[in-house]
């Protein structure tokens, strides 16, 4: 093999070429290139340069925006090699075949004009499709957590993982695994949702998507971002090591795990006073030594300077890389700053210790081998470019199944839904006739194309009014006010509409921005949880009509419907829907779909009394000892149908004393009927699993799907627990008159905490299984104590439950779920 060290002038520190043979592992042959590289050499693997491809096809060019006003040239950038290229498709619109001829010419570029010919690692954003020109936008992830459906998130993250190689894209800077704390934060719409395992088994199935189609997943952000104080972007932590380990970090667990992310990137946040990105204990001893993660841990953008012009716990540029580095960030996004020349002249002078370089090196180089990015003979020009499509039926399809699934139905007095033909409908409010009241502040159209318009959405964007004006003719329409701002002029014509109507369908909320252009999205925070702008007072002035008034709620975070809003007969919440949005609403008010949604996050009832989730200690719920009521106007988990669902014979099952002979456990007796019964609460070994079943039937009319939800109810812990925290769920489709059973087998580790020590602990005792169509309305009590001695529980415990449904006269299916 002729070694690339031939070929370019330079120092050599040898010739050894071993780190192309593919026939090593890839540490090994990252480890054999590590000490040929001179001290520029390493630390250009250990940055990026923001791009944006031209639109001629030849080539990108460095980003200039507020935080690079002086963006290097390019010839410098790539002389001693380039670690990524940050979004050359998600800075400005290009065609996307132009695109990845550019991206492939300058990858040209690259691997030429450097001693080692390595090409960059290109990473995109992809939170709600490839965030590019003309790619498909996928409804926004409280939308996933609506679904309650990791399959069909799986299966769109792995059609999005395809158009990204298509294009030659490496990474994708997702999912969010945040769990939401508190409403008002901006970002509240790219978080799945406030509970840890939903975020976890959802987020996982995301990564699951990605990764197998080849993409590296990067999950954020790592750790506490969404828990600042007064729902601030950027503002400090105020949490406790339990509740970080409680709440936050067990979906990272999940989506690494059995997810397999390889990439993972630092939050903004500091907790406790330390900044993620400086916080050593978190990013290499809990990560890396405690998780045994090995792959790679990128900066978010420009945090690493952050470390000195925000955090001030750096002095200069040098001191913030070399804090980094010591931290566990790998590299740094989006572009080369700290990790340039400061971190060069700090390791000259003696202030940084370049072992430090060469082990975040190590760990780039490992990952580019798996990529194939160090093979001999790797071509950067994509296959079957000139057909490169981003948005073909296949990813609308995808993208229309998962809007339908994440429409909740939340109220439906007196059957107003699904809406009868031949009545007169008035559609009014300032987000029924806007394409983009469809789309999160990550999509392409939202976050780069309102910067050029001239271009146009790039996709297919129905408005609600568009498509429902193709389901129910002679819509009447009056938008009534904007979405922000006080201008109530337009109120009366709505009024008007609406009173002239058998039923008036009112869409408000959100538009989707970043700090501050909207109402929604990175750095658009609330002060409270009033609907922006007039539109309360708009929804006030139509339930006045006496018209019975339909709410179409299209936010990116939830909104108080107090006492006020009570007057709606028909209440319907869509989290960002995506480019199918329209439509999938749409079909859900006519019932040409039947709603199955269910809500990732609560609905509170009062705009202030905040921050507060459903996973709260007695006290953190509704007691006399204070005058603020948290309840929510709807929990976490509710959603209504069309038609009607009978639940039954719930109960524990454990397997005999022996076996068959073939070995397997033969599950023959309920052990434990529902709460009430006689016989006591079964036993639930502290290291083993308990079997809960029960059995639902569709009693309407109409085909429906329940979403059947476990939580655990732990009565007396050692430290306040949730008084209900969710262990499973499961989608159950069923046909009229259909029945299926539900089991769920749930192993003890998922009823550890963190105990008064500061340990992990399965406490023995007694607790139940709660069956649920929400976090409050308790369809059935299961019984349970678990036995044993306290048990100590680390990071390998099983972390999921395994849910199988088994419909009547049809074959068992199961949902993916499985133990971990």
């Amino acid at each position: 093999m002729k070694s690339e060290l031939s070929v370019h002038d330079g120092p050599s520190n040898g010739s050894d070429a071993s780190w192309r043979d593919p026939r090593r592992s890839a540490a090994e042959r990252a480890a054999a290139l590590v000490p040929l590289m001179s001290l520029e050499e390493k630390v250009a693997q250990l940055v990026g340069v923001w791009v944006g491809a031209d639109a001629s096809g030849e080539g990108v060019a460095p980003h200039q925006d507020d935080m690079m006003r002086d963006p290097p040239r390019w010839s410098e950038v790539i002389r001693h090699g380039l670690g990524q290229l940050t979004r050359p498709f998600g800075t400005a619109p290009v065609d996307p075949a132009h695109g990845a001829r550019s991206l492939a010419a300058s990858q040209a570029q690259i691997v030429a004009a450097s001693r080692f010919g390595i090409p960059a690692q290109v990473h995109e954003e992809c939170l709600t499709g490839f965030a590019a020109w003309r790619a498909t936008v996928y409804p926004a992830p409280l939308s996933w957590g609506a679904s309650f459906d990791p399959e069909l998130v799986e299966e769109m993250a792995g059609r999005i993982a395809r158009s990204m190689r298509a294009a030659g894209v490496h990474q994708g800077l997702a999912p969010v695994l945040d769990v939401t704390r508190d409403y008002r934060w901006g970002r509240t719409e790219e978080t799945i949702g406030e509970d840890p395992y939903l975020v976890g088994t959802i987020g996982a199935a995301y990564v699951r998507g990605l990764e197998e189609a080849g993409i590296v997943a990067t999950l954020k952000h790592f750790a506490g971002y969404s828990a600042s104080r007064g729902g601030r972007n950027h503002a400090p932590v105020p949490m406790g090591r339990r509740e970080l380990a409680e709440v936050v970090l067990p979906p990272f667990e999940m989506a690494l795990r059995v997810g397999g992310a390889r990439s993972v990137m630092n939050s903004y946040a500091e907790v406790d006073g330390v900044p993620a990105a400086a916080d050593a204990e978190l990013l290499t001893g809990l990560l890396r030594d405690e998780w045994g993660f090995t792959g790679t841990v990128v900066s978010d953008y420009f945090a690493v300077r952050f470390l000195e012009t925000t955090h001030r716990v750096a002095a200069g540029g040098g001191d913030a890389a070399g804090i980094a580095l010591r931290a566990g960030i790998d590299v740094e996004l989006p572009t080369v700053d700290t990790f340039g020349a400061p971190l060069v002249a700090a390791v000259r002078a003696g202030e940084v210790d370049e072992a430090l370089v060469d082990r975040a090196l190590h760990r780039v180089l490992t990952q580019k081998a798996q990529l194939g990015l160090l093979d001999e003979g790797w071509q950067p020009m994509p296959e079957e470019v000139d057909r490169l499509r981003l948005d073909d039926e296949e990813a609308q399809d995808i993208a229309l199944r998962l809007a339908r699934e994440s429409v909740v139905l939340l109220r439906n007095a007196g059957g107003v839904l699904p809406l009868a033909p031949g009545r007169r409908v008035a559609l009014v409010g300032p987000l029924a006739d806007d394409p983009m009241a469809m789309l999160g502040c990550y999509s392409f159209p939202a976050h780069v194309g309102v910067h050029h318009p001239e271009y146009g959405l790039g996709v297919d964007l129905p408005s609600l009014r568009a498509a429902l004006g193709r389901l129910v003719p002679g819509l009447d329409h009056a938008p009534g006010c904007d979405i922000t701002g006080d201008d109530t002029s337009g109120i009366a014509a709505a009024v008007t509409a609406a009173a002239g109507a058998d039923v008036c369908v009112l869409a408000v909320g959100d538009r989707a921005g970043l700090f501050g252009r909207g109402t929604s999205g990175e750095g658009c925070d609330a002060e409270d949880l009033r609907l922006p702008g007039v539109q309360g007072e708009l929804v006030r002035a139509v339930l006045a009509t006496g018209t019975p008034v339909v709410l179409v709620l299209l936010t990116g975070r939830p909104y108080a419907l107090g006492p006020e809003f009570d007057a709606a007969a028909g209440v319907v919440q869509a989290f960002f829907p995506g480019q199918r949005g329209g439509q999938a609403l749409a079909e859900v008010l006519t019932g040409a779909v039947e709603p199955s949604g269910r809500l990732p996050v609560g609905v509170p009832r009062h705009a202030g009394g905040i921050p507060t989730t459903y996973l709260a200690p007695p006290l953190g719920r509704r007691s006399g000892v204070s005058s603020v009521d948290p309840t929510p106007a709807f929990p976490f988990g509710h959603g209504l149908s069309y038609t009607s669902f009978e639940w039954s014979d719930a109960a524990a099952l454990v397997p005999p004393a022996e076996a068959d002979p073939a070995g397997r456990a033969r599950v023959r007796a309920a052990v434990a009927p529902a709460a009430g019964a006689p016989g006591g609460p079964a036993a639930w070994p502290v290291d083993g699993e308990v079997r809960v079943q029960v059995t639902v039937r569709n009693s309407g009319s109409r085909p429906g799907t329940e979403v059947v939800q476990l939580y655990l109810h732990d009565p007396v812990a050692q430290t306040t627990r949730p008084v209900v925290r969710l262990v499973g769920y499961a989608r159950v489709p069923l046909d009229p008159g259909e029945s299926a059973r539900a089991t769920f087998v749930v192993p003890a580790d998922v009823a550890s905490f963190i105990g008064i020590d500061g340990r992990r602990i399965i406490e023995p005792g007694d607790v139940e299984l709660r069956f649920g169509r929400s976090s409050e309305e308790v369809m059935a009590v299961v019984p349970l104590r678990l036995v044993g001695a306290e048990r100590e529980v680390g990071h390998r415990r099983r972390l999921r439950s395994l849910a199988r449904v088994e419909r009547h006269a049809a074959a068992p299916r199961t949902v993916e779920e499985g133990p971990a």
